[in-house]
């Protein structure tokens, strides 16, 4: 338990100081990257990421995946849109459709997965993405919609003394998914079962069970995500569900310390992940730095998050071996 403890400090702290030395050469390249309302402005352009990378994170360490993430926060966007197309204006009724068509899509992914037994959550999922970007644009007739009510437009735009309310949901969200993963008998099956499915099995955990709970919370974090985005941008558009949402996502929660083989991953470490994929997409901005390259940075970013996880494992194999042959 205390190597494992041992591995997880130091994950965090590799990730903690590639955020300080990006933000640091940002610093020196861009003198409006250091002040308070660009600050502020990543906080919110983290938003998303980190709310779509709490439900990647879990099927991360289930050793699964869900790529419909983006595609799930558009749709469920795009669903509001259409409602209020149709003349609905009540916020809240908008805003508890948008999560349960969010969490549906999650139960759906995790049913095919779990009881229809499709070989891994990469098929269905991506399958599941490329349905709900042609379902966003059937619902908004592959228009972009505005003039949403006040109270769906809040938790993108709103501030407390500056700081944006979507990131304060985030923190609260994440400490409490905190809890879940560390403190409870739930979160400790969630672990076994990506980590070690058959000691999972012969502690008679339901895996099934516990893997569908998984995607049911990649998906309402994703219609959350899309009620964020509603905020933002003040409009829904289905083209966006093809954006590269699950991949920022993705690379969050490895660069975060999660792992394709499972069994590891925390929610500060997926944190300070969201982080460093915002700050670069806000150091790009900043540096005016053409879309094409953007694109082949974030791309080999991506590439050096596998290989990192890459290493790591292969290290941690190493290590098990050299333990176990001095035991025997």
């Amino acid at each position: 338990m205390s190597k494992r403890r041992k591995g997880s400090g130091n994950s965090f702290l590799g990730t903690l100081g590639a955020l300080v030395i990006l933000c640091v050469i940002l610093t020196i390249a861009s003198r409006n990257f250091l002040t308070y309302n660009n600050l502020m402005s990543i906080l919110k352009q983290t938003t998303f990421t980190a709310l779509t990378s709490i439900g990647m994170l879990l099927c991360l360490i289930t050793a699964g995946i869900d790529l419909s993430v983006g595609a799930n926060a558009t749709f469920c966007a795009c669903i509001v849109g259409m409602l209020v197309n149709g003349g609905m204006k009540n916020s809240f009724v908008l805003i508890i459709v948008a999560l349960i068509a969010g969490a549906a899509i999650g139960l759906i992914n995790g049913l095919l997965l779990t009881r229809l037994h499709l070989p891994h959550p990469f098929v269905s999922t991506l399958g599941m993405k490329n349905f709900l970007w042609g379902a966003g644009l059937l619902v908004t007739g592959s228009q972009m919609i505005s003039g949403f009510p006040d109270g769906v437009t809040a938790l993108g735009v709103a501030t407390v003394a500056g700081v944006p309310v979507s990131f304060i949901v985030v923190v609260v969200i994440y400490i409490i998914m905190h809890v879940l993963l560390t403190r409870t008998a739930l979160g400790r099956s969630i672990y076994c079962a990506g980590g070690n499915p058959e000691a999972t099995r012969l502690s008679g955990i339901n895996s099934a069970n516990v893997l569908t709970f998984c995607y049911v919370v990649s998906g309402f974090m994703a219609a959350l995500a899309g009620i964020v985005s509603i905020g933002r941008s003040g409009i829904c558009n289905g083209a966006n569900a093809i954006q590269p949402y699950d991949t920022d996502a993705i690379a969050a929660c490895v660069i975060g310390g999660a792992s394709f083989m499972g069994g590891k991953g925390t929610m500060l470490g997926t944190m300070l992940g969201a982080l460093i994929i915002a700050t670069l997409r806000n150091g790009f901005a900043l540096l005016s730095i053409d879309s094409s390259v953007q694109n082949m940075v974030l791309g080999l970013v991506i590439i050096g998050a596998v290989l990192l996880d890459v290493v790591r494992e292969t290290m941690a194999q190493k290590a098990r071996r050299k333990e176990a042959a001095a035991q025997a």
